[in-house]
């Protein structure tokens, strides 16, 4: 890609589109030689954009974590995204879809650090920094058209299809259960619609954290104390629908409702 394309352009297109609830094309269709390093340079524009407008950094989430959800977008490695305060919806609360353009929902486990984390990290380490682990859900919503396939820079560039989350209110401590083998089961209006086991995340949730980790160590970041990591879906995404009532329930962790509007 040219030194030519300006990467805040490109976050101001996605930011609009953002807040006038309208799809666009993919970036890679005007630009095919887009780059990764070039996505993530937009992201990080567009959230500046967010910060400007009175938002404020809560945590991150981690996308493209699960194979079934590789293969539902057709992507091959896992890619993070920002959380601001105003993407979280209160458990048990109402998220309006008429500020989405196709939301999708996904059953997901949470981490809050209290410390800080940095590059290569280990397993022990990132439990050891890690302060509580709940229940978890994120509502994705991608500003391109379809929301089906695309390039990962393109998806990396619409800050990963962030829209909103929702987390438990009952926080466990991160070594009290072994966090590979939790049953999962996401139902929407009392039929079950998802469900899988928790290692289907990255293998083992803690090892999303020691993923993001590393992103965040090739941008120059960090992980910063307390951030909420969302460590990446379980399943594939469900399509909501006005009026859906969606619970997760999460061996060991409990369960987490929100409503759709």
């Amino acid at each position: 890609m040219t030194r030519t394309v300006d990467l805040s352009e490109l976050a101001r297109r996605l930011d609009a589109a953002r807040r006038e609830r309208r799809e666009v094309p993919p970036l890679t269709n005007e630009l095919p030689g887009l780059t990764l390093p070039d996505a993530y340079g937009i992201q990080e524009e567009g959230l500046r954009l967010r910060q400007a407008d009175g938002e404020r950094v809560v945590g991150l989430k981690m996308g493209l974590t699960s194979e079934a959800k590789r293969r539902q977008m057709n992507l091959d490695s896992p890619v993070y995204g920002v959380l601001t305060d105003r993407m979280r919806v209160a458990a048990g609360g109402v998220m309006a879809l008429g500020q989405s353009i196709h939301p999708k929902i996904e059953p997901e486990i949470a981490f809050r650090t209290t410390r800080e984390l940095r590059g290569q990290v280990t397993r022990d380490e990132v439990l050891d920094a890690c302060g509580a682990v709940f229940v978890a859900m994120e509502i994705l919503d991608s500003r391109y058209r379809d929301f089906k396939y695309f390039s990962l820079p393109d998806v990396v560039a619409d800050n990963s299809s962030s829209s909103l989350f929702v987390l438990g209110e009952v926080e466990h401590p991160p070594r009290a259960m072994d966090l590979t083998r939790l049953e999962m089961k996401m139902s929407v209006n009392g039929a079950v619609v998802q469900s899988a086991r928790s290692d289907a995340i990255s293998g083992d949730p803690v090892v999303s954290v020691i993923q993001l980790c590393e992103l965040l160590a090739q941008r120059g970041h960090v992980l910063p104390a307390g951030s909420i990591v969302l460590a990446g879906a379980a399943t594939v995404a469900h399509m909501l629908q006005p009026g859906d009532r969606v619970r997760l329930d999460v061996e060991g962790l409990g369960s987490v409702e929100v409503s759709a509007a």
